[in-house]
């Protein structure tokens, strides 16, 4: 007798397990969310690029590393600026300046590739440019989503933002292989980046009026303070920010991307995309696949036991050999870092008043997108000074050791329930 499945606990099941798409039925939203799908390719191609362009012209890893700091600086200050002011002004006109200033960075990287400057300056100039850009886009966009989305669609909404990051993250480094293997090569690779962005500015420009509501704050250092005391009096929202700290300095590879590249495949541009997509490939499986996610109640412990299973991946990455392996194990980390995100996200969203928004987006976005870049130099560093493996799966090791100590030890953020 064959097993029938009622239609009703398939679509149950589907609902329960797979990503919550009611977020894209609001056209402010869908908007922004399509405008990413389609500017976060170029991105990904601009990345893998970068990175490439700077080791051939250096041939260190130290100074791939340095890519890092180069836009930490800029990313830290406007970052901070930038969700003070998000608090200030329209959101609108602010998500479009900082679009602006991303596209024109875009513009200037792609020139200096088409003129065969090939002069690091030029594009370490251009890499704080665009910094600064993401700096002022990143938390005025992340203060939208609340003010455009009912309370509970934002979960599913940062659901699908992961989802299109990393959507971005596996096709770019893909299409940006392919643009490097032509003959213009960087340029080819950065007009790609340079016409997709395109996308993302349409959806500001869609956008309706966002101006700030209730106290409006001028902003400024104490502006910014404020949101930072805010940060360090809550227990919960402070650790969260540690464990991704620890997640991304202690075991972000990225710099050594192109070293293992040549040592062990090589020099393949084929094989260097793949690495590069590799975590993003787990972060769509997992954003896919995250309706599970907003049912977990005690988000501490997970937090803490996810960043240890994304260290713990990384190490495993390192010690192999076979480019599949790689793949595989780098997947698993992405994996462990969209659930992480998730959790992260919704929770400062949620817990923060939409007067305080913008700041608090600023702190949180200056963490997610600066500890990647101090990642990025410390893997760098120690490649010179121990050698690829011992600082790719040292890393990592201590990544997933330091995060269970540390998260695990303060009670409120152990203890700490969703809801």
């Amino acid at each position: 007798m064959p097993l029938n499945v009622p239609k009703v606990a398939i679509g149950e099941l589907v609902r329960r397990h797979l990503v919550d798409t009611r977020p894209l039925g609001v056209p402010a939203y869908r908007r922004i969310w399509i405008g990413q799908a389609i500017s976060h390719v170029g991105v990904g191609v601009t990345v893998v690029a970068v990175g490439l362009q700077v080791f051939e012209l250096t041939r260190s890893s130290f100074y791939v590393g340095l890519i890092g700091i180069v836009s930490l600086v800029p990313l830290i200050v406007f970052g901070l600026w930038g969700g003070a002011v998000a608090d200030a002004v329209d959101r609108r006109k602010l998500l479009i300046v900082g679009s602006l200033i991303a596209w024109a960075s875009t513009l200037i990287i792609l020139a200096q590739a088409a003129l065969g400057l090939d002069n690091l300056w030029v594009i370490f100039g251009a890499v704080a440019l665009n910094s600064t850009g993401f700096a002022i886009t990143g938390p005025t966009r992340g203060a939208i989503i609340p003010r455009i989305l009912e309370p509970e669609l934002v979960p599913a909404a940062n659901a699908l933002n992961s989802l299109v990051y990393s959507l971005g993250a596996v096709l770019g480094p893909m299409v940006g292989a392919m643009a490097l293997a032509t003959p213009a090569k960087f340029a080819a690779a950065y007009s790609v980046d340079a016409l997709l962005f395109t996308g993302s500015l349409y959806a500001a420009l869609k956008l309706p009026p966002l101006p700030p509501l209730g106290e409006v704050t001028r902003p400024g250092a104490r502006a910014v303070w404020d949101g930072l005391s805010f940060i360090v009096s809550s227990p919960v929202l402070l650790m969260s920010f540690v464990v991704d700290i620890i997640a991304m300095v202690f075991a972000m590879p990225r710099a050594l991307f192109p070293e293992l590249t040549a040592e062990r495949f090589g020099g393949s541009e084929i094989a260097l995309g793949w690495m590069t997509s590799a975590m993003a490939i787990g972060s769509v499986a997992g954003a896919l696949f995250s309706g599970w996610v907003g049912r977990v109640k005690r988000q501490g412990v997970a937090l803490s036991i996810v960043i240890a299973v994304w260290g713990v991946a990384v190490a495993a990455a390192g010690l192999a050999h076979e480019l599949w392996l790689v793949v595989a194990f780098m997947a698993v980390g992405g994996v462990a870092d969209v659930i992480s995100s998730v959790w992260r996200q919704s929770i400062l969203q949620l817990y923060a008043p939409d007067e305080m928004r913008g700041r608090l987006q600023g702190a949180f976005m200056v963490v997610v997108a600066g500890g990647p870049r101090l990642g990025e130099l410390r893997a760098g560093a120690m490649a010179t000074g121990i050698g690829l493996s011992g600082a790719w799966v040292g890393g990592g090791i201590a990544c997933a050791v330091t995060v269970l100590i540390v998260g695990l030890s303060v009670s409120a953020f152990r203890n700490y329930r969703a809801g």
